[in-house]
């Protein structure tokens, strides 16, 4: 895999504003592959080297009751020349159906891969199909943990405090731990 742990993403971390960011999860099958072998295909649709958080084991958050725990992860890519949020969203949902991933039924159900654009590069949308920046990113620690691991002091559009000030206030939301490295 090209991408790269973020200690070694230096000049990645100061572009941050040239990046689409997306938050992998996963609770069905062999989530940690799923969600391994997602950040692979990631590569196909970056300019440059994806940098990726390490993966985190999740309690799930408002699912229905039983779902197991999730794995999560971000990865922040390079959109390719001519990428639109809405272009990248419809490769992603290909991706997710690839996957295996089918029409959901209920209200965050479990799932072999979920991938969600939390942004795109400064962009804002707010339709049906697309909201940017993702609505909830903010407010879930199962996506500001990994996003602060790679990108402490991002700013996220519509916020002013950073990722990390953000981690620092969410409150407990049950299990979180990070998975050894792949």
């Amino acid at each position: 895999m090209r991408g790269s742990h973020p200690d070694s993403n230096c000049n990645l971390v100061e572009s941050f504003e040239h990046l689409a960011l997306i938050a992998l999860g996963s609770n069905l099958g062999d989530s940690k592959a799923s969600l391994l072998s997602a950040m692979a295909r990631l590569e196909l649709l970056s300019a440059t080297p994806v940098l990726l958080s390490s993966v985190w084991e999740t309690d799930p958050i408002d699912c229905p009751p039983g779902a197991p725990r999730f794995v999560n992860a971000v990865a922040g890519i390079t959109p390719l020349p001519d990428e639109t949020p809405e272009s990248l969203l419809k490769r992603l949902q290909a991706l997710e159906r690839e996957f295996g991933r089918v029409a959901k039924t209920t209200h965050n159900e479990s799932r072999v891969l979920d991938l969600d654009l939390l942004t795109f590069k400064s962009e804002t949308r707010d339709t049906p199909q697309l909201c940017l920046p993702h609505p909830r990113a903010h407010l879930r620690r199962f996506v500001l943990e990994p996003l602060a691991e790679i990108l402490p002091e991002l700013i996220l559009p519509g916020q002013s405090k950073t990722v990390a000030c953000l981690l620092s206030c969410v409150g407990d939301q049950g299990h979180l731990r990070r998975l050894p490295q792949f």
